[in-house]
C-alpha cells in the first residue's frame, strides 16, 4: 500500500488541478484525499503535479528486425524515465506486424520492458496494400488496432474491403492521411522557405486530400477509424464534418508537429526531419487550439528511433523521425508554460483520450483504476542533452535545447519502474 500526500492531483477526467492525496492498494487506486492508513509507505509529494501515467501511441520499437537502433527493454526504459506507463506500438518492424505468428513474437519481447506494451498490428499483408491481413485471428492475439503506418494505402478498393471487415468486428483502423503521390519524396512543407533552402517539399494540401478519401471510405463503411497524426488547420474542417455526420473517428498528432515549426530546419539539421514535415507557426498555434477544444484527441510522441548513419545524410534523404518517450513530457510542458494547454487538457490528450479510444482502462485518477501513475516537476529547467536519453538511439530535436518538466517517478500497477 502506497500513500501520496501533498500531491498536486492532475485528473484529466474531471479536468481538475487540485492539491490531495492518493492511495493505492493492490495495484489499484484505494481512495483520494482519504486518511493515510497506518500500513502505508508515504510518498510526500511536496507539491509536485501527480497525473496518470502516459499512453504514449505509435511507438516504434526495432525488434524485430532493427534492434541495434531500439530493443524492448532500452524503449520500455526510456518510457519509464518519461512518465510513459502504456506504450502502443507500431507494426512498422522488419518484418512487419501482420500474421499471428509475429505478433506473439513482439507480445512475449515486451515482456522484457517495466511499463505496459500493447501491439497495433499491420493492416495488409507486408504493409504493401494490397491482400488484408487477417483481422480476426489478430484482434483475438490482443492487436489494439491495425494500421500500415506512413504507407498509405493508395488502392481504395482494398482499403474499403478492409474498412467493412473492420466494421463487422468492431477493429480501430489507423489511418495516416496523405496523398502518396503528392507527398512522395517531401522534406518540407511548400512554401518560400523550403523553396529557398532548395528541399523537395509538399503542399499541405496532400494532407487535406488523404483525409477527405479516408472519410468517405470510412462513411461508406461504418467502421471505426483514427487519424495518427493531422498537422494543418486545413483539415480540421473535414473532421467537423465527419463528426458532425456521426462518423466514428477521432484524430491524433505529435508533439513535435505541436512545438515546433518549419524554421527549425533552420541549419539543415535532420533530427528535424519529420513525416508529416513541420508545419507554419500558424499551423501550428492552429493544432494547439484544436488540441484545447477537443477536435484533436491524442498528443502522442511517434517515438521513432534512428541510428546515427541513418540521420548524416542529406537532409531529403536522411531518415525522417525521432525518439521522443523522455522528451514528451518536457516538450508538453512548452504548451503548458506557454499558456496555450492547462496539465487536465494535456493528460486528457496524452493518457484518458488514447485509453479510452483504445479499450484500456488506465488514463485515470479514479478509484479502482489501475496505478499508473507519474510524479513530476512541471517547473523543473534543465538542458537537454541527447546522449542522456535511454533509448538505443539518439536523435531527438531537443537536444542542447532549455527545457522544463522533470519526472520523479513512475508507477505500473503500484510498483515503481522510475525514481
Amino acid at each position: 500500500m502506497i500513500h501520496f500526500q501533498n500531491a498536486r492531483l492532475i485528473d484529466p477526467e474531471a479536468q481538475t488541478d487540485s492539491i490531495g492525496s492518493l492511495t493505492v492498494q493492490d495495484g489499484q487506486i484505494a481512495s483520494r484525499d482519504g486518511e493515510t492508513p497506518k500500513d502505508a509507505t508515504v510518498i510526500d509529494c511536496k507539491g509536485k503535479a501527480l497525473a496518470p501515467g502516459i499512453v504514449d501511441w505509435g511507438v516504434k520499437i526495432g525488434e524485430p528486425g532493427e534492434r541495434h537502433k531500439e530493443s524492448f527493454r532500452s524503449a520500455g526504459m526510456a518510457a519509464a524515465a518519461g512518465g510513459v506507463t502504456t506504450i502502443i506500438a507500431r507494426p512498422d518492424t522488419l518484418p512487419p506486424i501482420d500474421t499471428p505468428e509475429a505478433l506473439e513474437f513482439v507480445t512475449r519481447r515486451a515482456s522484457d520492458a517495466p511499463i505496459n506494451i500493447h501491439h497495433m498490428a499491420a493492416l495488409t499483408k507486408g504493409r504493401e496494400g494490397r491482400e488484408m491481413v487477417e483481422i480476426g485471428f489478430l484482434t483475438d492475439l490482443g492487436a489494439v488496432a491495425f494500421t500500415d503506418g506512413v504507407r498509405v494505402v493508395t488502392d481504395t478498393k482494398v482499403l474499403g474491403r478492409c474498412m467493412s471487415y473492420a466494421r463487422g468486428i468492431g477493429a480501430l483502423i489507423v489511418g495516416h492521411p496523405q496523398d502518396a503521390a503528392l507527398s512522395k519524396g517531401a522534406a518540407a512543407t511548400k512554401g518560400k522557405f523550403a523553396s529557398l533552402y532548395g528541399i523537395p517539399d509538399v503542399s499541405p494540401t496532400a494532407e487535406v486530400m488523404g483525409l477527405n478519401r479516408d472519410l468517405a471510405l470510412v462513411e461508406m463503411t461504418g467502421c471505426r477509424w483514427h487519424a495518427d497524426q493531422i498537422t494543418t488547420a486545413a483539415a480540421l474542417p473535414a473532421l467537423r464534418r465527419a463528426r458532425k455526420a456521426g462518423l466514428d473517428v477521432t484524430a491524433g498528432t505529435s508533439i513535435h508537429h505541436l512545438t515546433l515549426n518549419e524554421f527549425d530546419v533552420g541549419d539543415y539539421r535532420t533530427f528535424f526531419r519529420f513525416t508529416p514535415p513541420l508545419r507554419s507557426e500558424d499551423d501550428r498555434m492552429a493544432m494547439v487550439q484544436a488540441v484545447a477544444d477537443g477536435e484533436i484527441d491524442v498528443i502522442a510522441s511517434f517515438h521513432t528511433p534512428q541510428d546515427e548513419e541513418s540521420k548524416r545524410l542529406p537532409f531529403e534523404v536522411a531518415a525522417p523521425g525521432a525518439v521522443g518517450l523522455q522528451t514528451l513530457l518536457p516538450a508538453a510542458m512548452r504548451l503548458h508554460h506557454g499558456g496555450g494547454l492547462s496539465l487536465p487538457q494535456l493528460w486528457r490528450a496524452m493518457s484518458l483520450n488514447p485509453a479510452q479510444r483504445l479499450g484500456l482502462p488506465v488514463g485515470r485518477l479514479a478509484t479502482g483504476a489501475p496505478a499508473d501513475l507519474v510524479l513530476f516537476d512541471p517547473d523543473a529547467p534543465f538542458v537537454m542533452d541527447r546522449f542522456s536519453l535511454l533509448s538505443k538511439s539518439k536523435n531527438t530535436p531537443f537536444d542542447g535545447a532549455r527545457m522544463q518538466g522533470k519526472v520523479l517517478g513512475s508507477w505500473v500497477a503500484g510498483e515503481r519502474v522510475f525514481g
